[in-house]
């Protein structure tokens, strides 16, 4: 087991952090497109989750032009 828990995040938590309508969240989790984790009735999403979406979706910088 991993001695460092993770953090779960409820679905309006989860839809704050990446300024989305919870209802896009629960979409998201219904396509299965993010990760969750399902406790009994309850649905957590892990916080690195957010991250992954962060990283996926992240452009570098077009370098300036010189002229």
């Amino acid at each position: 087991m991993d001695s460092k828990p993770s953090v779960l995040l409820s679905v309006p938590e989860f839809a704050t952090a990446l300024n989305i309508t919870v209802s896009c969240a629960r979409r998201w989790i219904l396509e299965r497109k993010i990760a969750t984790v399902k406790l009994g009735r309850l649905i957590r999403i892990p916080a690195s989750e957010v991250e992954r979406l962060v990283n996926a979706g992240s452009r570098p910088a077009r370098p300036a032009l010189r002229g």
